[in-house]
């Protein structure tokens, strides 16, 4: 790449602030920008890491909720809700999906919240970090929940900000090919991006100037991620400790081995690192996979602590998040599309910026998001209860127990089509793998029933109701 190149930034500039992107969030993607010009990939080499040997666990933590408790009224929790759920053929906010008894994410995270402030007299306010597509809907949705709005004491929502595809052959801008006011002409910059959103909407400032300490962020789609007694451990340990971020970590399992995982820095093995699977040399794929040397994957469920990143953020600016550089077509919907450059950069890398910075084991329970519609099947089925708060959990008999789900993609990917198949989520509790394979319709009263594989080769659908697959595993 030339030298000319890598600082030809002004057509991406003036794209910027032709679209309002204000000023902190133009010069972090000039500075990635620069990066990629220069011959910057975001790669991580497995040299450059080391594995990390243990973590403390937060079902250890019990003797500071005390703390955590009294911690409560000053914790905001911030859910991450730009994503449209496309990988599913959604264009709506995914959290907009119903996901258990009719109600959908945004709904029991209202009544969880509505429920913890009752519970614990405390503000404890909901604050979602929208995009420019999710933000209208959301609110909209919202309204539902009136006990919510209406003991809200700051504004509940921000948006994150959006920067342009980058055209592979030439680094240039892809609006070139996409008119600049469409969609396809820019991207989201990762949650990464939660760090510049934060001061440039003002709400950080907000959020401190109310006596607001700490945060918790996770993503929308992630219905274990709740402030309960395990968090309120977390809490507690963090202010005791005086801790500026603390990352939840789980266990990998086979499962987990193509998501991102924590590491320490080989020259600094007192510092945490992530590494996500963009950023993994593909000579290095065995080992990022291997979750026996990389035993902790990131939930994306971070703690921190506002003052430290507010301090942070007027002494050095946006934190200088590892750079994610993605490749993909231009339009998402056709492969053959002019290759494109998204630069992104993940919150969680925060890790190794953040002064005091750690990680927590937590139980898997802890994790329960939403990537496909197996894992929507699951939560749909009697595997899981809701309880009156809010809550989503696995039945006592199941937990961290669950059974491997997959769906034939060709007709249930997408969410309409999943729709249309399953009326009625089968019975799980006592499944142990169940893998479709054809078009299969299920009405209700479909129990499944140790390791099932159900194969359907006919050119119309197979209905199936009130029936038993499979045996349960003490007649195999």
């Amino acid at each position: 790449m030339t030298h000319e190149t890598a600082h030809d930034f002004a057509p991406f500039e003036r794209l910027m602030r032709d679209d309002g992107q204000p000023e902190l969030a133009i010069e972090v993607f000039r500075r990635h920008y620069a990066e990629l010009a220069a011959g910057a990939t975001g790669l991580m080499p497995e040299a450059s890491i080391a594995p990390v040997p243990t973590l403390t666990d937060a079902e250890h933590l019990g003797e500071h909720a005390a703390r955590g408790r009294a911690e409560l009224d000053r914790l905001v929790v911030i859910k991450l809700n730009g994503g449209l759920g496309t990988s599913m053929g959604m264009d709506k906010a995914k959290s907009l999906l119903p996901v258990k008894d009719g109600r959908a994410f945004i709904d029991l995270i209202a009544e969880q919240i509505v429920h913890l402030r009752h519970h614990h007299s405390a503000r404890l306010p909901l604050l979602l970090m929208d995009s420019f597509r999710t933000q209208a809907d959301t609110r909209q949705a919202l309204e539902r929940h009136p006990a919510l709005l209406t003991t809200q004491t700051v504004p509940l929502s921000f948006l994150q900000h959006r920067v342009p595809k980058i055209l592979q052959r030439d680094l240039s801008p892809a609006a070139a090919l996409a008119p600049a006011d469409s969609e396809l002409a820019w991207c989201p910059p990762g949650h990464g991006d939660l760090y510049p959103a934060l001061v440039t909407s003002g709400v950080l400032a907000r959020l401190l100037a109310d006596g607001f300490r700490w945060a918790f962020v996770s993503n929308a789609d992630n219905l274990g991620a709740v402030p309960d007694e395990t968090a309120l451990g977390i809490l507690g340990w963090m202010a005791e400790h005086e801790r500026a971020f603390v990352m939840e970590c789980a266990d990998r399992t086979a499962a987990d081995r193509k998501g991102g995982h924590l590491a320490l820095a080989a020259a600094d093995p007192t510092r945490f690192v992530l590494r996500e699977v963009a950023q993994c040399p593909p000579e290095d794929e065995a080992s990022f996979q291997d979750v026996t040397r990389h035993r902790y994957f990131n939930t994306n469920s971070l703690w921190l602590d506002l003052a430290a990143l507010a301090r942070l953020l007027a002494t050095e600016g946006a934190p200088r998040l590892p750079l994610i550089r993605n490749k993909k077509p231009l339009d998402p919907t056709d492969s053959g599309s002019p290759p494109v450059y998204q630069l992104e950069s993940a919150m969680g890398a925060a890790i190794s910026l953040l002064p005091g910075a750690g990680a927590v084991r937590v139980p898997r329970a802890r994790f329960l998001p939403v990537k496909t519609t197996d894992d929507l099947l699951l939560l749909r089925s009697d595997l899981f209860e809701r309880t009156p708060e809010g809550f989503v959990r696995a039945v006592p008999t199941r937990a961290g127990d669950l059974p491997r789900i997959a769906l034939d993609p060709r007709f249930y990917k997408n969410i309409e089509d999943f729709e249309a198949r399953v009326r009625s989520a089968p019975s799980l509790v006592d499944a142990r793998r169940f893998t479709v394979r054809g078009d299969v319709v299920f009405e209700r009263g479909v129990v499944v029933r140790g390791e099932v594989d159900l194969e359907h080769a006919g050119d119309s659908p197979l209905v199936l109701g009130e029936c038993v697959l499979g045996e349960p595993e003490h007649a195999a």
